[in-house]
């Protein structure tokens, strides 16, 4: 039996529609919409005190065994890396604003790992699912379109932060954005055009005609896959069992932000990137739900033990999926070229924003389909979709657009006592929901 012959009897390719040459272009893809998280984690997690080449090695490592565990356990074209956001979290609330050193963070996120390993186990996070209603879920599919779509005009300079109105038009002269606006041309062609590969050529093609045209330059630091040591096994559980009375609650709040953070901005991706795929059975159930639960707590651990915050199913998965991906060999050849990336890991850089720019842009536009599932002349449905759709781009998290569209569907269901056994957990969640924002506020 031939390599491919057993690629395609181990993932499945005939019963998802797929070839090895597909799934390794759309691994690929995905990797170079995911590639900046190999400079940007760094340079966020280094403000946290953390040595800058050790977190390059452990993000591209985490990454890499995440990704590829998670296509081998789940067969699901997702892949993972430390997510953004919660970096930032770390870096400057967690240690910078609340003054807990940085082996005592990494600790935190580890136990917030067991966590979700024994939640998984104990079928809570399962439920949780099984409870969201469908209309909510379409919501947040659209609502990552469009968190894609945003994050790739701010990343391309089409899209700038304005004191006036918060948001408004960048400047067409940058060389950045008239990059990005080629690519972007070039992709949705390609795509019109129904070229399987438009995503990854499009961020290959803008890569090069910016280096030939001086559009993009980068310097990459100093770096020896060696410094992976100054992180790895670096964390404190001392620091975070014996630090209640040094930091008070603020133990209690960090676990707590790490945990539902995590919890539901996975829920989202995990969702929004297989009903793309096509994975989500006709009676709304995903397939090996436990299993990529599973892969993503155990993502989370490896990730802590490697030195780096917590990892996180990726949205830019979405583009792998948008170029044919439809297994787990796509999540696969992710991780294969994250672990070949510790090799040379800033040299991540060499494709620029303005190339992985228009990619976001375009699988953010052809997200947008589960909206029409939505029945948007019914108030208690649309209502709770709205804010769910809205919130996700225009709060910067998945999780704070769930906790909106959940409570409002919780209220618009109480309201006229409509709430059945099924919903008790919905009212559960959104209570939760309710303690979180007031604790956040205080």
């Amino acid at each position: 039996m031939t390599v491919e012959a057993r690629l395609a009897a181990r993932f499945d390719f005939a019963g998802r529609g797929t070839d090895g040459r597909t799934e390794a272009l759309a691994g690929a893809t995905t990797f170079l919409t995911m590639a900046y998280i190999v400079v940007v984690n760094p340079a966020i997690l280094g403000q946290a005190g953390m040595p800058v080449a050790a977190v390059a090695a452990a993000t591209c490592f985490a990454a890499g065994v995440a990704s590829i565990l998670m296509g081998l356990v789940a067969n699901v074209p997702l892949a993972l890396a430390p997510g953004m956001g919660l970096n930032a979290y770390f870096a400057f609330t967690v240690v910078g604003a609340m003054g807990v050193p940085w082996p005592t963070a990494l600790g935190c996120v580890l136990v917030s790992g067991v966590a979700f390993l024994l939640l998984t186990l104990a079928g809570i996070r399962q439920m949780i699912v099984a409870a969201i209603p469908p209309h909510l879920f379409a919501a947040v599919a659209g609502g990552i379109g469009l968190f894609l779509g945003f994050i790739g005009l701010r990343d391309a300079g089409l899209v700038v932060n304005s004191p006036a109105t918060g948001v408004t038009l960048g400047s067409l002269h940058q060389p950045g954005a008239i990059l990005a606006l080629i690519g972007l041309a070039i992709g949705a062609v390609l795509s019109a055009r129904r070229v399987r590969a438009a995503v990854l050529i499009g961020v290959v093609a803008t890569s090069a005609i910016g280096w030939a045209s001086g559009a993009t330059s980068f310097h990459p630091p100093a770096y020896s896959l060696a410094a992976l040591g100054e992180t790895a096994f670096q964390l404190d559980l001392g620091g975070v069992f014996g630090g209640a009375g040094r930091h008070g609650l603020g133990v209690l709040e960090i676990l707590f932000v790490f945990l539902f953070v995590d919890l539901f901005d996975n829920l989202g991706t995990l969702v929004a990137v297989t009903r793309r795929a096509g994975l989500v059975g006709a009676d709304g159930r995903i397939p090996r739900l436990d299993r990529m639960l599973l892969t993503d707590a155990i993502a989370t651990i490896v990730g802590a033990l490697a030195g780096t915050s917590t990892v996180t199913s990726y949205v830019e998965s979405a583009a792998g999926v948008e170029a044919g991906g439809r297994t787990g060999l796509t999540a696969i050849v992710t991780g294969v070229l994250f672990l070949l990336t510790m090799l040379a890991a800033p040299y991540a850089g060499l494709i620029p924003l303005a190339a992985s720019a228009p990619a976001l842009i375009l699988v953010g536009a052809l997200m947008m389909a589960p909206l029409t599932e939505i029945d948007w002349r019914a108030p208690d449905v649309a209502i709770p979709s709205f804010l769910t759709l809205a919130a996700i781009p225009l709060t910067f998290s998945i999780a704070n657009g769930l906790a909106f569209g959940i409570t409002a569907h919780a209220l618009l269901q109480l309201a006229p006592g409509r709430i059945g056994r099924g919903d008790r957990l919905l009212l559960v969640l959104a209570a939760l929901f309710v303690v979180r924002f007031a604790w956040l506020a205080s």
